[in-house]
């Protein structure tokens, strides 16, 4: 079998706007991004351009079809990983070649900084794919996200 190739681009606005549409089923609904007007008209992450233009990618299959994205979000000495493949690619998978990709990208665009992302602690689907990926779980805490306080591992890639 091929290993899945992905093609890593500045985010566009009619990428940004596609993410906004996508819909997953229970229990990943909560991950779902506000409807494209609300996230331009609050300037919220990839709805602000200057935020998109630094921190957002978006990730296409080898046809260039849109599959995912992902945010690289500098700080001091450590790039924060955010990601999203589209919910339908999701369960397949693919979600570990998905990561290690975006991981390899972030190494590139910031040698020497530490790779690292959150991920809830119940998401075993995503917990296992990182993994896969060459992540491991470095820490876990309680923070707040948006759909309430939640535990999250804080995971380092290793490569």
């Amino acid at each position: 079998m091929n290993k899945p190739h992905f093609q890593i681009w500045p985010m566009s606005e009619s990428d940004a706007a596609a993410v906004c549409e996508w819909r997953y089923p229970a229990p990943y609904e909560q991950f779902r991004w506000p409807s494209w007007r609300a996230m331009t008209r609050d300037g919220k992450e990839f709805g602000d351009p200057e935020i998109r233009r630094r921190q957002y990618v978006s990730i296409c299959d080898e046809n260039s079809a849109l599959v995912g994205y992902a945010q690289f979000f500098p700080m001091e000495g450590v790039v924060r990983l955010g990601m999203g493949m589209r919910p339908d690619r999701c369960g397949q998978g693919g979600g570990a070649a998905f990561a290690r990709a975006i991981a390899l990208e972030a190494g590139s665009r910031y040698p020497g900084a530490q790779i690292d992302l959150e991920v809830e602690t119940w998401n075993s689907r995503a917990v296992r794919a990182y993994e896969k990926a060459g992540f491991k779980v470095a820490d876990q805490y309680s923070r707040q996200a948006a759909h309430g306080e939640v535990d999250v591992y804080c995971m380092v890639f290793g490569g």
